[in-house]
């Protein structure tokens, strides 16, 4: 191994293994001489290839202090939006309008996590009717969750948002723009109004506005949930959920 390279490895397995100081600083500093190098070099070597698990083990702890960086950083940003996140007029609205506790959810039809997720936040609304549910549109997996989030934002025109959200989130299989049609005609909807809808500047404006919104939170993916002051990655269970909601409940 050269010892640009060994240097590298050794920076890079002391940021992943957290530690505050490394050989590199040592050797930077003259500390070593060039037969003490070389020994580092060989210990380090042989003990990862014997330890190959040791990478493994850093890796994840370099990837958890990330992720829980990006949460901190999206709590961080939680109060200087909430108004946009809880209160924006153009966003549908679920549950309990004057609920004591507002929860957020940013999704896209075709996320397999945010349809695993969907029944617990339907149970979550039928067993705690003093719950507000915000519905950000979000479409970030291709053209067709395009179509789905202004076919859905289009809809509330015609009068029932939630229930159009509810079929396509609970359809089975790859989300099609036939498919999302479909479902709007068998809810009674008059699909020529709806292409119209579709089309109107508002619907342009309400994804853009979400999409500067999770930009400016740090979310990388869906779903993504605001509980209160809490900002939650991911297809969290109804337990979690239920827990999150006191908790928002007891802070006030």
């Amino acid at each position: 191994m050269k010892r640009c390279q060994f240097l590298s490895v050794l920076t890079l397995v002391g940021a992943l293994v957290g530690f505050h100081s490394t050989p590199v600083q040592a050797t930077t500093h003259g500390a070593f001489g060039e037969e003490e190098r070389l020994a580092i070099e060989v210990i380090v070597r042989d003990y990862i290839l014997s330890n190959p698990e040791i990478i493994v083990e850093a890796l994840r702890g370099f990837e958890e202090r990330q992720r829980l960086a990006d949460v901190e950083r999206a709590q961080r940003r939680i109060t200087e939006s909430r108004d946009d996140l809880q209160n924006d007029p153009s966003d549908p609205i679920g549950g309990n309008p004057d609920g004591d506790v507002t929860v957020v959810e940013f999704f896209d039809y075709q996320c397999p996590y945010c349809k695993v997720v969907a029944p617990r936040l339907t149970q979550l609304l039928q067993d705690d009717s003093d719950i507000r549910f915000v519905y950000k549109e979000w479409p970030i997996l291709g053209p067709v969750s395009d179509i789905a989030a202004r076919a859905a934002l289009a809809a509330r025109m015609q009068g029932d948002y939630v229930a159009f959200h509810d079929r396509l989130m609970t359809a089975s299989g790859r989300l099609t723009e036939e498919s999302i049609f479909r479902a709007a005609e068998e809810l009674g909807f008059d699909i020529q109004q709806l292409r119209r809808d579709m089309a109107a500047p508002e619907i342009d404006e309400i994804i853009r506005r979400n999409r500067a919104l999770a930009d400016r939170l740090g979310i990388s993916g869906t779903p993504a949930f605001v509980i209160g002051d809490v900002f939650v990655p991911g297809a969290i269970g109804l337990a979690e959920l239920r827990a999150l909601v006191e908790q928002s409940r007891r802070d006030g």
